[in-house]
């Protein structure tokens, strides 16, 4: 059951050369090399190309229209750490903008990840803010209602635990439980390294009909060739 009103001044993030090693590959690497596990749901989106991140989670559980918490988790934010904010159910309203991106840069954030709305998409752009969001809505909020800051929340259906590894792209977003980085990080170097050799392969005319010794399989299936 999620508390409200609570803010975990102290929380235990992965290791920084974790967090480096898994910075190195995408979030479909990552993700298939976890077993497909941690992904959030596709609708969470970049707000403008290119943005990409990676870095150690500071939940934050928001009230519909409400983004009073995004300045209490403002606070907690340390160098390399990644905004996680989820609500206590469906809002689209535009919780953050170039203000609280300001506040959070000046304090080390990398990111943000919110299931929620984002304005001011120009100027986090210019100031190379990576947003992803669930919408862009001008939409404005109050400051009335306590949520709660650094506790476990679900985003976008991905359980997110303060100081877990969030690595976002154009891809998606995956979440690495910090107790899983280094292990993690090694499986998508593997993964990575096996998908390179497959590459040149493909590149010099293989298919992946003989490569991924499919032949015999779908002949057995009974996948009949005509003429």
């Amino acid at each position: 059951m999620q508390e409200l009103g609570v803010v975990h001044r102290t929380i235990t993030r992965a290791a920084t050369t974790d967090v480096e090693a898994l910075s190195a590959f995408g979030v479909s690497t990552i993700h298939e090399a976890m077993g497909r596990l941690g992904l959030m749901r596709p609708y969470i989106r970049p707000v403008f190309p290119g943005a990409k991140l990676c870095g150690t989670a500071v939940t934050v559980l928001l009230q519909p229209g409400d983004n009073w918490m995004m300045h209490v988790a403002a606070e907690l934010i340390q160098p390399g750490d990644v905004l996680v904010a989820a609500c206590t159910t469906e809002s689209e309203d535009g919780f953050f903008g170039d203000l609280l991106a300001t506040s959070l840069h000046a304090r080390g954030a990398v990111g943000l990840v919110i299931d929620g709305g984002c304005r001011d998409v120009a100027t986090l752009q210019d100031m190379n803010f990576p947003v992803f969001s669930r919408a862009i809505n001008s939409k404005g909020t109050v400051k009335a209602t306590l949520g709660s800051v650094n506790i476990p929340v679900v985003c976008a259906n991905a359980l997110v635990t303060p100081g877990d590894v969030v690595i976002a792209d154009v891809d998606g977003v995956v979440v690495v439980p910090a107790a899983r980085a280094a292990e993690v990080a090694a499986a998508a170097r593997t993964r990575e390294d096996n998908e390179e050799t497959k590459r040149v392969r493909f590149a010099a005319g293989e298919l992946g009909l003989d490569i991924y010794s499919m032949r015999e399989p779908l002949e057995a299936a009974g996948l009949r060739y005509i003429d």
